[in-house]
């Protein structure tokens, strides 16, 4: 609680208490370590029937396997140099961690949740499901494709994009919710642009209206008299799980939990949108135009892929990320894996929910 925080002890045994524009000062300071695209990181939720995950860390051939929660545990793969290395990398690890999750008579489930509804709670999201996110070089300050605050704004009209192709969460307890992806409907408040500003302000301002454990923003709470150490301050910026973070590096939570190894193709198509500079260029031009669309967050969990802006954006953009895995000269393995989810879903105006929910209506 903020008005009872873990204080934090100065250097003669103090409390040191931030004032509001310290606080943001000081996540604008730590948000990024400006690099060129190139090294890739991944990490892949594991959700786990029962509830049940063995705690603690264990290492991994190249990362590390946490628990999160009894419900869900994450994959961490290490900064790989390169698309291909982190897939590679990723793919022995996620096949060790399953072999150890069925050691202790858990099941892995393809689906982002199962139990979670849809008007929360917000914590729901890091502890009861099951994600894939992507850690990006954060670019260079200054313009250009490459650079910071572009790709900080083009993370922010992808990721809705990608979350309706990828949505694979439209059940509770066995039944339709009325939301393809009840994991991304808990984000339906969000706007899609993120805070104005620079990248690194934009980031602090974010934070800051974030919700505490009481539903208040940080800034409301900080308002109305809390107290806030830099540890208070840290841990409520590491609990937050928007889908565009600055952890030092560029954070995307770019999908929902897939079935088997289909966490790849999330990984793929958004790393080549963001870190090709042609399949950028492509990507910002077939999004930017989505800042301005109302509710997007909510369209893009409820209605994923039937919504024809949604739908028409994400054509778009998994043509251009087709394009510069051709261009790169990724495998072909890879290159048809992307190729014929495109055709499957993204062509036909479907997503992963979409068989779920079929399944279910021919089974009732």
């Amino acid at each position: 609680m903020l008005t009872a925080p873990a204080s934090t002890p100065g250097e003669e045994g103090t409390v040191i208490a931030l004032t509001e524009k310290a606080a943001a000062d000081l996540l604008a300071a730590e948000a990024f370590s400006p690099g060129l695209p190139g090294f890739v990181g991944i990490a892949v939720d594991l959700l786990l029937d029962p509830a049940s995950a063995p705690s603690g860390r264990r290492p991994l051939r190249h990362g590390f396997l946490d628990a999160r929660s009894p419900r869900v545990m994450v994959v961490s793969g290490p900064p790989s140099p390169g698309l291909e290395v982190a897939l590679r990398r990723m793919a022995d690890d996620t096949a060790a961690s399953t072999r150890l999750v069925e050691k202790h008579r858990l099941t892995v489930l393809d689906q982002a949740t199962d139990t979670v509804h849809p008007d929360g709670p917000q914590h729901a999201l890091g502890t009861a499901t099951a994600g894939i996110r992507i850690g990006l070089e954060p670019g260079l300050d200054g313009g250009g494709p490459l650079g910071l605050g572009r790709r900080w704004n083009l993370a922010h009209t992808l990721t809705p994009v990608l979350a309706a192709a990828f949505a694979n969460a439209p059940l509770r307890h066995g039944r339709p919710t009325g939301w393809r992806s009840v994991r991304q409907a808990l984000r339906r408040e969000l706007p899609v642009a993120p805070p104005p500003g620079e990248a690194r302000e934009s980031w602090a301002a974010s934070v800051l209206r974030g919700r505490t454990a009481t539903g208040r923003s940080l800034r409301d709470a900080l308002h109305a008299g809390a107290r806030l150490t830099a540890r208070d301050l840290h841990r409520h910026r590491d609990a937050l799980r928007p889908p565009v973070a600055a952890r030092g590096h560029l954070e995307l939570d770019v999908a929902d939990r897939q079935p088997g190894s289909g966490w790849r193709l999330p990984v793929t198509v958004a790393t080549v949108l963001m870190d090709d500079p042609r399949a950028a260029e492509e990507a910002w031009e077939a999004t930017k135009h989505l800042v301005d669309e109302a509710e997007l967050w909510e369209r893009a969990a409820r209605d994923a892929m039937t919504d024809p802006v949604l739908a028409a954006a994400a054509r778009d953009c998994f043509v251009a990320a087709y394009g510069a895995l051709a261009r790169q000269g990724t495998g072909r393995e890879l290159r048809d894996a992307v190729a014929e989810f495109t055709e499957r879903y993204v062509h036909r105006g479907r997503c992963p929910a979409d068989d779920i929910l079929d399944q279910v209506t021919a089974h009732s």
